[in-house]
């Protein structure tokens, strides 16, 4: 399904939960084993992004053939890694290495080859792939890349004892993450947070937004005082507010907090290329044909 948010009252709302996925079992690149949760056929996109992609194992024959070169073109692509290193290297010239806590934030723009392959065969790899949409305007843009470790992403302490790695966005208490000047002006972070506590985030209240659970359970409370619990694994799609809650419970909660302006323009899709009309994809086909590229 497509989400559409519809606004709701005034600046004290709570974010409300929309809808829930666990996400469906498939595998990409070369056969990496994961689990996709937008982008899928019971999420298609949440305006402006277009997939969420979630692996993690320990059996290198889940991860060990990684993503061989392959094209991209009309978005950006994020890569987090919570354990394992990857390698990245495009056929801009740029290349580089990630691992854990680590992000890789790609603009492909008018178009780039690129490839994220595994620098470890054996041990546990786990992290996260989100296609976020560029505007029509800056799909033909230069290609970018920009790759930060973690020792250089922001972290936040509330004193509460919550841990906050602010990857993207400006949070309540002014922590500026590491990634700026994207199009969507885009919130993200990786929230810890001590049993028994509560998390709290002021958000735009138009953008989309969503919470991923990396370990729970969750619950995300809305104006109503309405409670909903989110387990580990699940992905909460939020409606708009401007305030999100999220409380731990018995056990320390972390979860991802994502959230971007949408775009509110067509998207014409079709495997690697992400345009507005149809005629552009048949136009990135032929570039890439043509080694355009």
């Amino acid at each position: 399904m497509s989400h559409e948010t519809e606004r709701v009252g005034g600046d004290s709302d709570r974010r409300r939960v929309f809808a829930v996925t666990s996400g469906q079992a498939t595998s990409d690149g070369a056969g990496v084993r994961l689990r996709r949760y937008i982008g899928s056929q019971e999420l298609d996109q949440l305006d402006p992004f277009l997939l969420l992609d979630f692996f993690e194992s320990d059996n290198p024959d889940d991860y060990i053939a990684g993503f061989p070169s392959h094209p991209h073109r009309g978005f950006e692509t994020v890569t987090y890694l919570l354990a394992g290193t990857v390698r990245h290297e495009d056929s801009a010239g740029h290349s580089g290495v990630i691992e854990s806590g680590g992000i890789q934030w790609m603009t492909a723009g008018r178009g780039i080859v690129h490839s994220e392959m595994p620098e470890q065969e054996h041990g546990r790899l786990a992290g996260f792939q989100l296609w976020v949409n560029l505007p029509g305007r800056e799909k033909m843009c230069r290609p970018r890349y920009h790759e930060h470790p973690a020792k250089d992403i922001p972290v936040e302490t509330r004193v509460d004892g919550t841990r906050i790695r602010v990857i993207a966005g400006l949070t309540r208490e002014g922590t500026q993450g590491r990634v700026q000047g994207i199009n969507t002006d885009p919130l993200y972070l990786d929230a810890e947070v001590p049993p028994g506590q509560r998390f709290s985030e002021t958000l735009p209240a138009a953008h989309a937004a969503f919470v991923f659970v990396i370990n729970g359970p969750v619950v995300i409370r809305d104006t109503d005082s309405r409670e909903r619990q989110i387990s580990t694994g699940q992905l909460a799609v939020l409606d708009q507010g401007r305030t999100v809650e999220v409380s731990a419970g018995d056990n320390v909660a972390r979860f991802l907090l994502v959230a971007a302006r949408p775009l509110n323009e067509p998207v014409a899709r079709y495997g690697p290329f992400v345009m507005n009309t149809r005629q552009e994809i048949e136009q990135a086909i032929n570039d890439f044909n043509s080694g355009h590229f």
